[in-house]
Protein backbone atom coordinates (compact mmCIF):
# COMPACT_ATOMS: atom_id res chain seq x y z
CA UNK A 1 0.00 0.00 0.00
CA UNK A 2 2.83 2.38 0.87
CA UNK A 3 4.44 1.79 -2.52
CA UNK A 4 1.17 2.49 -4.32
CA UNK A 5 0.68 5.75 -2.42
CA UNK A 6 4.25 6.81 -3.11
CA UNK A 7 3.87 6.07 -6.81
CA UNK A 8 0.77 8.25 -6.94
CA UNK A 9 2.40 11.27 -5.34
CA UNK A 10 3.99 12.64 -8.57
CA UNK A 11 0.60 12.39 -10.29
CA UNK A 12 -1.02 14.22 -7.39
CA UNK A 13 1.58 16.96 -7.62
CA UNK A 14 1.10 17.28 -11.39
CA UNK A 15 -2.67 17.44 -10.98
CA UNK A 16 -2.36 20.07 -8.25
CA UNK A 17 -0.03 22.22 -10.34
CA UNK A 18 -2.23 21.86 -13.41
CA UNK A 19 -5.39 22.77 -11.50
CA UNK A 20 -3.65 25.81 -10.08
CA UNK A 21 -2.45 26.96 -13.50
CA UNK A 22 -5.89 26.52 -15.06
CA UNK A 23 -7.50 28.48 -12.22
CA UNK A 24 -5.03 31.37 -12.39
CA UNK A 25 -5.21 31.48 -16.19
CA UNK A 26 -9.01 31.58 -16.15
CA UNK A 27 -8.89 34.42 -13.63
CA UNK A 28 -6.41 36.29 -15.83
CA UNK A 29 -8.82 35.87 -18.75
CA UNK A 30 -11.71 37.37 -16.85
CA UNK A 31 -9.59 40.17 -15.40
CA UNK A 32 -8.52 41.27 -18.87
CA UNK A 33 -12.02 40.98 -20.35
CA UNK A 34 -13.49 43.02 -17.49
CA UNK A 35 -10.89 45.75 -18.04
CA UNK A 36 -11.65 45.84 -21.77
CA UNK A 37 -15.40 45.91 -21.15
CA UNK A 38 -15.02 48.88 -18.83
CA UNK A 39 -12.82 50.82 -21.25
CA UNK A 40 -15.05 50.12 -24.24
CA UNK A 41 -18.15 51.15 -22.31
CA UNK A 42 -16.48 54.54 -21.78
CA UNK A 43 -15.19 54.62 -25.37
CA UNK A 44 -11.71 54.86 -23.86
CA UNK A 45 -9.87 52.06 -25.65
CA UNK A 46 -7.92 53.33 -28.63
CA UNK A 47 -6.53 50.22 -30.34
CA UNK A 48 -4.35 52.42 -32.58
CA UNK A 49 -2.53 53.90 -29.56
CA UNK A 50 0.96 52.63 -28.72
CA UNK A 51 1.37 49.75 -26.30
CA UNK A 52 4.41 49.31 -24.08
CA UNK A 53 5.93 46.96 -26.66
CA UNK A 54 8.12 48.54 -29.34
CA UNK A 55 6.33 49.04 -32.67
CA UNK A 56 3.12 47.43 -31.43
CA UNK A 57 -0.18 49.20 -30.89
CA UNK A 58 -2.74 48.05 -28.36
CA UNK A 59 -4.49 46.40 -31.29
CA UNK A 60 -1.38 44.36 -32.05
CA UNK A 61 -1.20 43.16 -28.45
CA UNK A 62 -4.88 42.24 -28.27
CA UNK A 63 -4.74 40.40 -31.59
CA UNK A 64 -1.65 38.52 -30.43
CA UNK A 65 -3.37 37.39 -27.21
CA UNK A 66 -6.36 36.20 -29.24
CA UNK A 67 -4.27 34.41 -31.85
CA UNK A 68 -2.04 32.84 -29.22
CA UNK A 69 -5.10 31.27 -27.60
CA UNK A 70 -6.26 30.01 -30.99
CA UNK A 71 -2.80 28.52 -31.45
CA UNK A 72 -3.08 26.68 -28.16
CA UNK A 73 -6.37 25.24 -29.41
CA UNK A 74 -4.50 23.95 -32.47
CA UNK A 75 -2.12 22.08 -30.19
CA UNK A 76 -4.92 20.61 -28.07
CA UNK A 77 -6.85 19.49 -31.15
CA UNK A 78 -3.78 17.80 -32.63
CA UNK A 79 -2.96 16.12 -29.32
CA UNK A 80 -6.46 14.64 -29.12
CA UNK A 81 -5.77 13.08 -32.55
CA UNK A 82 -2.46 11.71 -31.31
CA UNK A 83 -0.50 14.25 -33.34
CA UNK A 84 2.00 16.99 -32.50
CA UNK A 85 0.51 20.29 -33.64
CA UNK A 86 2.15 23.66 -34.06
CA UNK A 87 0.86 26.74 -32.28
CA UNK A 88 1.32 28.68 -35.52
CA UNK A 89 0.96 26.23 -38.43
CA UNK A 90 1.82 28.91 -40.99
CA UNK A 91 5.14 29.75 -39.33
CA UNK A 92 6.58 33.07 -38.15
CA UNK A 93 5.61 34.91 -41.32
CA UNK A 94 2.02 33.76 -41.08
CA UNK A 95 1.90 34.65 -37.39
CA UNK A 96 3.16 38.18 -38.08
CA UNK A 97 0.76 38.64 -41.00
CA UNK A 98 -2.22 37.53 -38.92
CA UNK A 99 -1.33 39.98 -36.16
CA UNK A 100 -1.04 42.83 -38.65
CA UNK A 101 -4.34 41.88 -40.26
CA UNK A 102 -6.21 41.88 -36.96
CA UNK A 103 -4.57 44.84 -35.26
CA UNK A 104 -6.72 47.50 -36.94
CA UNK A 105 -10.10 46.03 -36.00
CA UNK A 106 -12.34 48.24 -33.89
CA UNK A 107 -12.05 47.87 -30.13
CA UNK A 108 -15.38 46.01 -29.67
CA UNK A 109 -14.42 43.58 -32.43
CA UNK A 110 -11.07 42.99 -30.75
CA UNK A 111 -12.74 42.35 -27.40
CA UNK A 112 -15.36 40.03 -28.87
CA UNK A 113 -12.75 38.02 -30.79
CA UNK A 114 -10.72 37.64 -27.62
CA UNK A 115 -13.75 36.54 -25.62
CA UNK A 116 -14.64 33.93 -28.23
CA UNK A 117 -11.09 32.58 -28.29
CA UNK A 118 -11.08 32.39 -24.49
CA UNK A 119 -14.30 30.39 -24.41
CA UNK A 120 -12.90 28.10 -27.09
CA UNK A 121 -9.61 27.55 -25.25
CA UNK A 122 -11.20 26.94 -21.86
CA UNK A 123 -13.44 24.38 -23.55
CA UNK A 124 -10.32 22.60 -24.79
CA UNK A 125 -8.98 22.58 -21.24
CA UNK A 126 -12.18 20.98 -19.97
CA UNK A 127 -12.05 18.24 -22.61
CA UNK A 128 -8.31 17.53 -22.54
CA UNK A 129 -6.64 14.41 -21.19
CA UNK A 130 -3.46 16.52 -20.87
CA UNK A 131 -1.37 14.09 -22.87
CA UNK A 132 0.92 14.90 -25.77
CA UNK A 133 3.12 17.73 -26.99
CA UNK A 134 3.01 20.71 -29.31
CA UNK A 135 5.41 22.95 -31.19
CA UNK A 136 6.07 26.44 -29.79
CA UNK A 137 6.63 29.55 -31.95
CA UNK A 138 10.40 29.14 -31.65
CA UNK A 139 10.24 25.55 -32.90
CA UNK A 140 10.69 23.84 -29.54
CA UNK A 141 8.42 21.27 -27.99
CA UNK A 142 6.01 21.95 -25.15
CA UNK A 143 4.01 19.46 -23.10
CA UNK A 144 0.26 20.00 -23.33
CA UNK A 145 0.04 20.08 -19.54
CA UNK A 146 2.36 23.12 -19.49
CA UNK A 147 0.14 25.22 -21.76
CA UNK A 148 -2.10 26.70 -19.02
CA UNK A 149 0.89 28.16 -17.20
CA UNK A 150 2.21 29.61 -20.44
CA UNK A 151 -1.25 31.04 -21.03
CA UNK A 152 -1.09 32.90 -17.70
CA UNK A 153 2.13 34.49 -18.86
CA UNK A 154 0.65 35.39 -22.25
CA UNK A 155 -2.44 37.04 -20.79
CA UNK A 156 -1.13 38.61 -17.59
CA UNK A 157 2.11 40.06 -18.97
CA UNK A 158 0.47 41.34 -22.14
CA UNK A 159 -2.28 42.85 -19.99
CA UNK A 160 0.54 44.96 -18.55
CA UNK A 161 1.89 45.67 -22.04
CA UNK A 162 -1.48 47.14 -23.04
CA UNK A 163 -0.78 50.07 -20.70
CA UNK A 164 -4.36 50.29 -19.45
CA UNK A 165 -3.72 50.61 -15.74
CA UNK A 166 -2.51 47.11 -14.83
CA UNK A 167 1.07 46.62 -13.70
CA UNK A 168 3.50 44.05 -12.36
CA UNK A 169 2.45 44.99 -8.83
CA UNK A 170 -1.08 43.82 -9.73
CA UNK A 171 -0.08 40.28 -10.70
CA UNK A 172 -1.61 37.51 -8.55
CA UNK A 173 0.79 36.67 -5.72
CA UNK A 174 0.90 32.95 -6.53
CA UNK A 175 1.67 33.54 -10.19
CA UNK A 176 4.28 36.17 -9.33
CA UNK A 177 6.04 33.69 -7.03
CA UNK A 178 6.00 30.87 -9.56
CA UNK A 179 7.02 32.99 -12.54
CA UNK A 180 9.78 34.71 -10.62
CA UNK A 181 11.22 31.33 -9.65
CA UNK A 182 11.17 30.14 -13.26
CA UNK A 183 12.67 33.33 -14.65
CA UNK A 184 15.42 33.47 -12.03
CA UNK A 185 16.46 29.90 -12.79
CA UNK A 186 16.41 30.66 -16.51
CA UNK A 187 18.62 33.73 -16.02
CA UNK A 188 21.10 31.77 -13.89
CA UNK A 189 21.26 28.89 -16.35
CA UNK A 190 22.10 31.24 -19.21
CA UNK A 191 25.07 32.87 -17.55
CA UNK A 192 28.56 31.92 -18.80
CA UNK A 193 29.47 30.13 -15.58
CA UNK A 194 26.06 28.48 -15.18
CA UNK A 195 23.75 28.98 -12.16
CA UNK A 196 25.38 32.31 -11.33
CA UNK A 197 23.54 34.09 -8.48
CA UNK A 198 21.47 37.12 -9.42
CA UNK A 199 23.25 40.46 -8.93
CA UNK A 200 22.71 42.04 -5.53
CA UNK A 201 20.98 45.00 -7.18
CA UNK A 202 18.42 42.63 -8.70
CA UNK A 203 17.91 40.78 -5.42
CA UNK A 204 17.25 44.08 -3.66
CA UNK A 205 14.34 44.85 -5.97
CA UNK A 206 10.79 44.14 -4.86
CA UNK A 207 9.52 40.93 -6.54
CA UNK A 208 7.29 42.73 -9.11
CA UNK A 209 10.16 44.97 -10.20
CA UNK A 210 12.59 42.04 -10.32
CA UNK A 211 10.23 40.13 -12.60
CA UNK A 212 9.78 43.21 -14.79
CA UNK A 213 13.56 43.42 -15.16
CA UNK A 214 13.91 39.71 -15.93
CA UNK A 215 11.21 40.03 -18.59
CA UNK A 216 12.84 43.06 -20.17
CA UNK A 217 10.01 45.41 -19.22
CA UNK A 218 12.04 47.85 -17.13
CA UNK A 219 15.51 49.36 -16.93
CA UNK A 220 17.24 49.38 -13.53
CA UNK A 221 20.18 51.59 -12.65
CA UNK A 222 23.26 49.47 -12.02
CA UNK A 223 21.90 46.45 -13.91
CA UNK A 224 22.48 45.33 -17.45
CA UNK A 225 19.40 44.05 -19.28
CA UNK A 226 18.51 40.50 -18.27
CA UNK A 227 18.53 39.50 -21.98
CA UNK A 228 16.87 36.15 -21.34
CA UNK A 229 15.01 36.16 -24.65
Amino acid sequence: MAETDAAREPNRDLARDLNRSVEIAAQAHQRLLAALDELIERDALDVAAPSLLPDWTKGHVLTHITNSGEGHCEIFDAAMRGEVGAQYPHGPEGRAADIEAGATRLAPEQRDALRQSIWKLEGRWAASNWQGKGITPNGGEVAVRDLPFLRIREVAIHHIDLDIGYGFEDLPAEYLRLELGRMEMLWKARQPMGLTPLPSVALALAPPQRLAWLMGRTVVDGLDPASIY
